[in-house]
């Protein structure tokens, strides 16, 4: 083993590792921290519990995670290989006989470890954790997982009473200003108003709760009738929970399915057209998804080592977009494959192939030619532009720095 990993491989897989865990922590935090804002909004919209938010970013991980390891894993070997260049190290190694290929090992075991990992997480972790997530979004809207009564507002329940809440302390435990208003079939109402309340749960009826009033007044209204008015100190008042509806079962979206079973459904001859076209089209994403993690280390190296005597940082820039544009460009085609416009196959792959190709001729250019630059002349595009921009600011500052003439300093007399 001391053979096959020397200690220029070590060296070589710490400068991988570091900033491959900040970028993967950090790309997976951004993305999070913007969803947690909307999910925020939404739950409190939805009157749900706080708790549920962090419940529902955890099933949020896994869809994030398969976008955060390739772009995380590039990055990493760019800026590993990009630091090698910058210092020199880099010649040197290719100096001593070292090539592009033989520095790429132990990235490449690095791929192949979180290739592995991508797979379960795409193939396995995902499909259930988004369907995790739509059932909790589903029982939040529905009341199931706690929604509460907004304060200050009327809130019909089954459409046979009106509730109102002026205040609410203690987390919920603690009611005041409560008016209540029901009806029933017969035509008769009661309207309750009291000063405080509490929700009980009915150990006998886990349908109904009782909101337990303090202090308080019914009128009791009944049609042609004379209103009969009762003040209590203690007032059970039962509210019936409407019925909840069951969410739907896993697969409805072919998202939802693990790999083993869109493949079943893919090659079943029982499955419609539509539902083949779609299990086809996910699974054929899901695999070029991960397979292109293999040209990533290319890639990177393609775009890390910038022209002599140059620290040019347009590689990173460009592999970002890349990779970024790759992902959506699949994502694109995989719904028109699953409209049955394109066959899956050469819709996911065809792209696949492009890049491929794409990536391929920009490493034998950096790795093969001498002298070669797969993107020597964006390069020199970039620096022109650097230079321009830096003579419109020196320009700025000169102007700005330079003292006034004694004519531009004279006054005129009309003024």
């Amino acid at each position: 083993m001391s053979r096959f990993i020397t200690a220029t491989d070590r060296y070589i897989f710490r400068l991988v590792m570091v900033p491959m865990i900040g970028i993967f922590v950090l790309a997976a935090s951004l993305l999070l921290l913007e969803k947690m804002l909307r999910l925020f909004e939404f739950v409190s919209t939805e009157g749900g519990p706080i708790q549920v938010v962090f419940r529902m970013l955890m099933n949020l991980i896994p869809e994030y995670a398969g976008l955060a390891i390739p772009l995380g894993l590039m990055l990493g070997i760019l800026f590993a290989f990009r630091r090698l260049a910058t210092t020199s190290e880099l010649d040197v190694m290719r100096a001593v006989g070292w090539s592009y290929l033989r520095l790429l090992r132990v990235p490449y075991l690095i791929t192949i470890v979180l290739l592995g990992l991508n797979f379960v997480i795409v193939g396995y972790l995902q499909p259930k954790a988004r369907f995790a997530y739509e059932e909790m979004e589903f029982e939040l809207q529905s009341g199931a997982l706690g929604a509460s009564i907004r304060v200050g507002e009327f809130v019909a329940i089954e459409d046979r009473m009106a509730l109102r809440i002026e205040e609410s302390r203690e987390d919920g435990r603690n009611l005041r200003g409560i008016f209540a208003r029901v009806a029933n079939d017969s035509g008769q109402v009661l309207s309750i108003s009291a000063r405080e309340g509490r929700f009980l749960a009915n150990r006998e009826d886990r349908n109904t709760i009782v909101l337990r009033l303090t202090d308080g007044t019914i009128i009791h209204d009944v049609p042609n009738g004379t209103p009969r008015v009762l003040s209590f100190s203690q007032h059970d008042l039962p509210i019936d929970l409407p019925a909840l509806e069951r969410f739907r079962d896993r697969g409805e979206d072919a998202r939802e399915f693990v790999i083993p079973e869109l493949l079943e459904i893919g090659w079943s001859r029982d499955a419609t057209p539509e539902e083949r076209t779609g299990s086809l089209a996910n699974f054929n994403y899901r695999m070029v998804e991960v397979v292109m993690m293999i040209m990533l280390p290319l890639l990177a190296v393609a775009l890390a080592v910038p022209p002599k005597r140059s620290t040019s940082a347009l590689g990173i820039f460009l592999s970002i977009v890349i990779v970024v544009s790759y992902h959506k460009i699949n994502q694109y085609f995989e719904s028109v494959a699953q409209l049955g416009r394109v066959d899956p196959f050469l819709a996911l792959w065809g792209p696949f192939a492009i890049m491929f190709a794409i990536i391929a001729w920009m490493f034998y250019q950096i790795a093969f030619v001498p002298g070669g630059q797969p993107i020597g002349g964006l390069e020199n595009i970039y620096a022109k532009l650097a230079r321009q921009v830096k003579r419109l600011f020196a320009r700025r500052r000169r102007m700005k720095d330079e003292p006034l003439d004694d004519e531009e300093m004279e006054v005129p007399a009309s003024a």
